[in-house]
């Protein structure tokens, strides 16, 4: 499988990056491995995932995402061939978020040692704190660079002016460079990214993944109707996108999906894997179809036509 290179960075990425926030919610370990299993025979190597996955799941602490793949790394000796990309930052029960430097130099031993590695490909920022110096949380990347634990630093979510001081502070004072920026965007999410983010990160060889990347799995098609997701662990992320636009996004998912004879899924990713400035997006499977979907993504060619009433229809 081709890879592709994140920004101005040497570090290589699967045209969609597998999406690990559902092991250890909606998949449980056995079930999880399965789908590790397939993706990996088929050539997936790029793995994203979090300490806090998936912490908002009943019953959950948070590392239970980072546990299954650190598990099933070591059972197949596989981690050499991992690109392993993970998040600190977010609230694991301390109350706030906090990307402090004692903080993150904290969770990334409890990381890496659930993920059974001594090294992390890709260690984002997870979220803002709003109040750490960004000098401060590049510091103590650049101390697990050194040290050989982080290899390759990013960031998710922060406001476009945190994403300039950080990138700024690269350059003032040679501190470590944030090469990838994760942020929601799909055809029913646009304005997230598109805009200031997209313009900073072009400017500054700053590759980018994007995340929520099938809208909660709404893009699939399967929500349709309120009765759709009642009961579903989804429901809180999709039922906003019932409306007409969302229905009409839907309806030419529908029709370009046919005339390719591929999954919508498909035409959904294939959208983000064509549109400027876009590395590779993030996307989760939890059977093998949706591994397919994955496969038709990649290959599929999308006409300029198609592309335009995407876009058209996707505009806000």
């Amino acid at each position: 499988m081709k890879k592709k290179k994140f920004g101005n960075s040497n570090l290589e990425t699967n045209p969609i990056i597998f999406g690990g926030n559902v092991f250890g919610w909606t998949l449980d370990e056995k079930e999880s491995f399965k789908i590790l299993d397939e993706l990996f025979e088929k050539g997936y190597r790029t793995i994203d995932t979090a300490d806090v996955y998936s912490r908002w799941a009943e019953g959950n602490e948070g590392g239970e995402s980072e546990a299954i793949i650190g598990k099933w790394m070591k059972e197949r000796g596989v981690r050499d061939q991992i690109s392993l990309h993970t998040k600190v930052g977010s609230d694991m029960g301390q109350g706030h978020k906090d990307i402090s430097k004692s903080y993150i130099l904290k969770a990334v031993e409890d990381s890496l040692k659930r993920l059974q590695t001594d090294y992390i490909d890709l260690y984002y920022t997870h979220w803002d704190d709003d109040k750490t110096k960004v000098e401060e949380t590049l510091g103590a990347y650049q101390q697990l660079i050194e040290s050989g634990k982080v290899n390759h630093i990013g960031a998710s979510n922060l406001s476009p002016q945190r994403l300039l001081e950080s990138l700024d502070a690269h350059k003032v004072h040679e501190l470590p460079k944030y090469e990838v920026f994760q942020q929601q965007y799909n055809l029913v999410e646009r304005n997230d990214f598109e805009g200031d983010i997209k313009e900073i990160c072009e400017q500054h060889g700053v590759g980018v993944a994007t995340y929520f990347s099938l809208a909660s799995g709404f893009l699939t098609g399967k929500y349709r109707k309120e009765e759709d997701f009642e009961g579903k662990k989804r429901k809180g992320f999709v039922e906003k996108y019932l409306n007409r636009q969302g229905l009409a996004i839907l309806d030419t998912l529908d029709k370009i999906a046919e005339e390719h004879e591929v999954t919508n899924a498909a035409v959904a990713l294939a959208w983000i894997i064509n549109r400027p400035g876009v590395t590779a997006p993030i996307a989760s499977a939890t059977k093998s179809s949706h591994i397919e979907a994955f496969d038709e993504a990649i290959q599929l060619q999308l006409s300029e036509d198609e592309m335009n009433k995407l876009n058209e229809v996707s505009k806000k």
